[in-house]
C-alpha cells in the first residue's frame, strides 16, 4: 500500500468576474469573458464547498460520472482552454496601463495547501493575492494536476494500468507548470507567493507523481509474480531516487522550501523510507536466492534499524510502515533460523553490504495545453 497525501487539491479561491473588470470592444469578447467567469464560478463553488448543485445534476453535467474527482477534472478541462486563450490576448497588450489596472482590479486570490503555519489564520486559510494572470493559470493548473493525482488513486484498486497512466499525466501537468508557466511569473517578482506558485515546488511534485506511477507499476509486477527479487529491489530503489530528486529540487528554490509545511516534508521523507525498506526486503530475498544468506541477514537487520529511526508520526502512515517492519522482522527471523541450522554463513558487517542501484521505468506524459482560438478585443 502507498502512503496517501490527499491535501494537494484542497485549495480555496475568491470569486472573480472577468466581464465586470475588462471592457470588451465587441460581443464576441464579452461573451468569452462571461463564459470564462461562468466556468470559473463552477470551480469556485466546488472547491469552496458553496455549490447548491445536486448530485444528480453534477452527474449529468459530467456525462454520467459519479466520481467527484472526475467531475472536478472535467470542470477544469472546460475552464483552462478559455483561460489560456484570454491570457494570450491579454499578453499582446500587457504593457498597456489600462490592462495593468484591470488585472489589479481582478483581485486574483488563492489559498495555499502546502504553506507553513504562517499561511493560515485562526479562522481559516489565508488568501494570497498576486496581480498576475499567470498566477491564476498556475493555481488552476496546480489544482488540475492535484485532481489528476486524486483520480489516479481512485483507479488504484481496480485498474493499475490506468492509474499509472494518470499519475504520469499529473506529472506532465506539474512539469509544464514548473517549466512553462511559473518562470515568467517569478521573473516579474512578488512580495508574497504561495508555494504552489513556485517552479521548484511544481517540479518536485512532478517527481512525486512519477514515484507514484512507479509504485503502481511495482504493484502490478508483484501481482503477476514473474519479476525477480533483484529487479523489484531496483524498482523500489528507483522510487527512493525520484523522491531524493524531489527533495533536492525543493531545496533548490531560493527560500521556497522555508515556506513549505513540515507535514509535506514528512510525507516525502516517509515515502522514501518506506520504499527503501521494501527495496531492502527484496534485495535480501535476491541475495538469499544466490546463496548469500549471511549478507541477506545483515541487509534486513540494517533495514530494521533504519526504519525504526524513520517511523512517521501520522497514524495512517505509521500503520503502513509498522506492517512492513513486522513483515521484514518475520523474514529476518526465518533467515536467521535457517542460517543457524542449515547454512552456517558468516553475517556480513555493515561496511561490507553491497550497494544497489535503482531503476526508473516511468516517464512524464507531456501536458499539451488546449486553447480556444477566439479573437478578443478590449477597449484600451
Amino acid at each position: 500500500m502507498m502512503l496517501r497525501y490527499g491535501d494537494l487539491a484542497k485549495l480555496k479561491t475568491k470569486k472573480i468576474v472577468f466581464e465586470d473588470v475588462f471592457a470588451a470592444r465587441d460581443s464576441v469578447t464579452l461573451e468569452h469573458l462571461k463564459e470564462l467567469s461562468s466556468k470559473r464560478r463552477v470551480i469556485e463553488d466546488s472547491i469552496n464547498q458553496t455549490s447548491f448543485i445536486t448530485e444528480a445534476i453534477a452527474r449529468e453535467m459530467s456525462g454520467g460520472s459519479t466520481s467527484r474527482v472526475q467531475q472536478e477534472r472535467l470542470r477544469l478541462e472546460q475552464y483552462l482552454p478559455l483561460l489560456e486563450n484570454f491570457i494570450s490576448h491579454a499578453d499582446l497588450v500587457g504593457n498597456n496601463s489600462r490592462m495593468v489596472q484591470w488585472i489589479s482590479q481582478l483581485r486574483i486570490q488563492w489559498s495555499s495547501v502546502l504553506g507553513s503555519p504562517s499561511f493560515f489564520n485562526l479562522t481559516g486559510p489565508k488568501f494570497i493575492q498576486i496581480d498576475n494572470l499567470r498566477f491564476e493559470l498556475g493555481m488552476a493548473l496546480f489544482l488540475y494536476g492535484a485532481t489528476l493525482r486524486e483520480r489516479a488513486l481512485e483507479f488504484l484498486p481496480v485498474d493499475l494500468k490506468q492509474s499509472a497512466f494518470i499519475f504520469r499525466e499529473a506529472a506532465g501537468v506539474f512539469h509544464y507548470l514548473a517549466h512553462e508557466v511559473l518562470p515568467s511569473m517569478q521573473a516579474a517578482g512578488s512580495t508574497e507567493r504561495a508555494p504552489e506558485a513556485t517552479s521548484s515546488v511544481a517540479a518536485a511534485i512532478s517527481l512525486i507523481c512519477l514515484a507514484d506511477a512507479q509504485a503502481v507499476c511495482i504493484t502490478k509486477a508483484e501481482e503477476t509474480g514473474n519479476t525477480g527479487f533483484i529487479v523489484l529491489a531496483k524498482l523500489h530503489y528507483g522510487i527512493t531516487e525520484l523522491l531524493s530528486e524531489a527533495t533536492v529540487t525543493l531545496n533548490s528554490g531560493t527560500g521556497d522550501y522555508k515556506a513549505i509545511s513540515s507535514h509535506f516534508w514528512e510525507f516525502i521523507s516517509s515515502c522514501k523510507a518506506l520504499y527503501e525498506l521494501r527495496g531492502k526486503k527484496y534485495f535480501a530475498g535476491g541475495l538469499k536466492s544466490e546463496g548469500q544468506i549471511g549478507v541477506a541477514i545483515s541487509v534486513l537487520r540494517d533495514a530494521l534499524i533504519n526504519a525504526k529511526r524513520k517511523m512517521p508520526g501520522e497514524d495512517s502512515w505509521k500503520s503502513i510502515f509498522g506492517k512492513e517492519v513486522e513483515n521484514i522482522a518475520a523474514i529476518l527471523k526465518k533467515f536467521e533460523y535457517e542460517n543457524e541450522f542449515v547454512w552456517h554463513e558468516k553475517i556480513a558487517s555493515g561496511d561490507e553490504l553491497p550497494v544497489l542501484q535503482g531503476s526508473k521505468i516511468v516517464k512524464v506524459e507531456p501536458y499539451q495545453p488546449k486553447k480556444w482560438e477566439r479573437e478578443l478585443a478590449f477597449k484600451l
